[in-house]
């Protein structure tokens, strides 16, 4: 991507950052929850618009054994396939046979920023045409079994994505504070 185009996106993003995803088909639980995962969006979006492609690439976390958190763009590869892949988890636990996405890498910014918003309204679209999904299962046999090993209903899974947006963007918040500093 040339420079040019890459500060023309940034400048376009930074003038229009906040998903403004439509959550009003929503109701209850689903919307309160699907406005904090727009809100965990946004605020990892405000965090990583300044980030320039050398911040971008820059190894943060020499000695990780998680190659997911060796660098922001591997971060911000984690987090834009784990909303997709948590949305799946979901979407296979009514009985759909859904495909995980593909991960996809950027060298720039306002891919990743696209990719998010993406990622949020694939969820959003997702409950508005599923409003009658039960949230909450005591039965252990209908939890979500996940490939970490935890198991959730569909409530928790969409509070462990919130929350996983939030820890990330702590990180990457950190990461750029190091940087500041070490300059």
């Amino acid at each position: 991507m040339a420079v040019a185009d890459e500060k023309a996106n940034l400048k376009f993003i930074k003038n229009n950052y906040i998903c403004l995803m439509e959550t009003h088909n929503l109701t209850g639980a689903i919307a309160a929850l699907m406005d904090e995962y727009k809100k965990a969006v946004n605020e990892l979006i405000a965090v990583i618009i300044p980030i320039s492609p050398r911040q971008l690439t820059k190894i943060i976390e020499p000695k990780s054994s998680d190659p997911d958190c060796i660098s922001i763009q591997t971060i911000l590869t984690h987090v834009t396939a784990s909303m997709f892949s948590y949305a799946v988890y979901i979407e296979n636990s009514i009985g759909l046979e859904t495909v995980r996405p593909e991960r996809f890498q950027f060298d720039h910014i306002s891919p990743y920023i696209l990719k998010l918003r993406q990622a949020l309204k694939y969820n959003v679209d997702f409950f508005t045409r599923n409003p009658d999904i039960i949230l909450e299962e005591f039965d252990q046999s209908k939890k979500i079994n996940t490939l970490w090993g935890q198991q959730y209903d569909v409530e928790q899974m969409l509070e462990h994505a919130i929350v996983h947006i939030l820890r990330h963007r702590r990180q990457i918040k950190n990461a750029l504070a190091r940087m500041e500093a070490d300059e």
